[in-house]
C-alpha cells in the first residue's frame, strides 16, 4: 500500500457507529494519509469477537490491527510510527 509519505503497512480499525473515538482516531488517521479499512464490530461476528479476544472480554473500539499488534484505543501517532517502519 502506498501513501503521499511513502509505503505503510496495512492498518484495520475496529469500531462502531456513533463512537466519538473512533471518530476521531478515524480523522487522524486521515489527517496523517494513513490509509486504513474500518470493520463495524456491530454487522461482523468475527469482528467483535477478535476484539474481545483482545480487549479483556469488551468490545472497545477503537481496537486496531497493524504490524502483526492489537492496540486498544491508541492514538494516531502510534498507529501512524507502527504503519510507517
Amino acid at each position: 500500500m502506498n501513501t503521499a509519505a511513502g509505503k505503510q503497512l496495512p492498518i484495520t480499525v475496529y469500531s462502531r457507529p456513533g463512537c466519538p473515538y473512533c471518530y476521531l482516531l478515524r480523522r487522524s488517521l486521515k489527517r496523517r494519509k494513513l490509509a486504513f479499512t474500518e470493520v463495524d464490530i456491530w454487522t461482523d461476528p468475527a469482528a467483535a469477537a477478535a476484539v474481545r479476544a483482545v480487549a479483556d472480554g469488551n468490545e472497545t473500539v477503537p481496537t486496531v490491527h497493524v504490524a502483526g499488534q492489537w492496540l486498544v484505543n491508541p492514538r494516531a501517532a502510534l498507529v501512524a510510527t507502527l504503519a510507517r517502519p
